[in-house]
């Protein structure tokens, strides 16, 4: 039996298998951003403007709001959404439930430099997932979002 270190958690095979998977995650999120780089070129965008874009598709909401959803800092989401105003692909509106936070939303042109990527996003997606089953896909799927649930339950 290997003895452990005071302090340190011993190592256990299911945090052996999490660290692979991390490791795994971080080489998939540089290859998802590359891919995202060179879809969202030809219709003006960057992958980090069609991040928080697409956070704001279906409801307006405040940067804070946005950061959340998407483990960004408040201060990188307010840069990109202050450029995304200035580009006039989105726009901010009142907040009824806080006067200083405003809502941020697309515009009519911030919609339709998002649905100008859906063509080259739906050929890369089908493309990639025809390597992998079904099942599987909807397997990890149910997997990340646990994984998700366990890491928001984390006080860090």
């Amino acid at each position: 039996m290997s003895e452990v270190e005071p302090g340190v958690e011993p190592r256990t095979e299911a945090g052996d298998v999490l660290t692979e998977v991390i490791m795994r995650t971080f080489r998939l999120y540089g290859g998802f951003l590359e891919a995202a780089e060179v879809m969202t070129k030809p219709v003006g965008l960057t992958a980090a403007w069609w991040q928080v874009l697409g956070a704001v598709l279906r409801q307006p909401l405040p940067v804070s709001g946005i950061a959340r959803e998407m483990s960004l800092t408040r201060q990188s989401v307010q840069r990109i959404a202050d450029l995304l105003v200035a580009k006039g692909l989105a726009e901010y509106l009142p907040n009824p439930a806080h006067k200083r936070a405003k809502l941020l939303r697309p515009t009519t042109s911030g919609y339709t430099a998002v649905s100008r990527l859906a063509r080259a996003q739906h050929a890369f997606t089908n493309r990639i997932s025809s390597h992998v089953d079904l099942a599987d896909l909807r397997t990890t799927l149910t997997v990340m979002d646990r994984l998700v649930e366990a890491l928001d339950a984390e006080d860090l």
